[in-house]
């Protein structure tokens, strides 16, 4: 395998509220602080670092707690518990203020640190809403979540397969195999718990708290998007923010359409408009 001329990002450490933050950070200029969907980890944003530092944004991904290579929560965490991690890697950086974007969990623990640190977040990228109803807070316990807690290493790497397989067909052909690898292998990276992601982002209600949000704020979805009825549902909520919604793709969108992906995040940061 040929080895990438690509930038590579620079890694580092905060030291946060639940141990060490482990963070990727590519470029000069305006800031961007980007939190990853579960389970993944920065490198979620593998393909995009370098067209964003190109358009002088300062690129900056965090493997939230338990992911990745930060050290997790010593309980089952929760989305606050996701956003309290970003203020500690600006203090780390000398960072006053940025623009945040969370991609589908890593939405929901924007929006909650938006909430929360307002005088820290200029701006606000929400890519993938997801407003849960009880229905479908009943239906991630008693299907998703359970899979979740009852995966397990198997032998012959067997959970590693069923991961690929899982990941290859919600990329319908669209995504090399190795990256789709990647994917199993960030899946896997994590120090907390496999389940505690997904578990976390059904247990927080966005609707109630997008009212809160008083940063300019962007609706970032695409159509082909499993919970793109969802980004639907919250410009309802707020009329008021930027809606954004690139054809077709999938979960996997910052890969499929990286270009369109980061040249819609780069104008909405970019707007002095708000």
């Amino acid at each position: 395998m040929a080895i990438s001329e690509t930038p590579r990002p620079r890694r580092g450490y905060a030291d946060g509220p639940y141990g060490q933050v482990h963070y990727q950070v590519l470029g000069t200029g305006t800031p961007l602080v980007m939190l990853h969907q579960a389970p993944m980890t920065s490198g979620q944003f593998d393909m995009v670092y370098e067209p964003l530092a190109k358009q002088g944004i300062r690129a900056l991904g965090i493997d939230m707690p338990g992911f990745g290579l930060s050290d997790p929560t010593p309980a089952t965490p929760t989305v606050a518990d996701y956003a309290a991690v970003v203020p500690v890697v600006l203090d780390a950086l000398d960072i006053k203020q940025t623009a945040l974007l969370g991609h589908h969990t890593g939405a929901l623990a924007a929006t909650e640190a938006a909430i929360l640190f307002p005088e820290r977040i200029k701006r606000l990228i929400i890519n993938g809403a997801l407003l849960v109803s009880e229905q479908d807070r009943n239906d991630f316990l008693t299907n998703l979540h359970v899979w979740e807690k009852n995966f397990t290493a198997r032998e012959h790497a067997g959970h590693m397969a069923e991961l690929f397989d899982i990941r290859h067909r919600f990329a319908d052909g669209t995504i090399s195999l190795d990256r789709i690898s990647d994917y199993v292998v960030q899946a896997l990276l994590g120090r907390g718990q496999f389940w505690w992601g997904h578990h976390a982002a059904y247990m927080y209600d966005q609707a109630p708290r997008l009212p809160l949000i008083t940063q300019p704020t962007m609706l970032l979805t695409n159509s082909g998007d499993m919970i793109n009825h969802h980004s639907h549902e919250a410009k309802r909520v707020r009329p008021d923010f930027v809606f954004v919604e690139l054809e077709g793709g999938g979960i996997d969108i910052v890969d499929q359409q990286s270009e369109a992906w980061a040249d819609a995040v780069s104008h909405f940061i970019k707007d002095e408009r708000g």
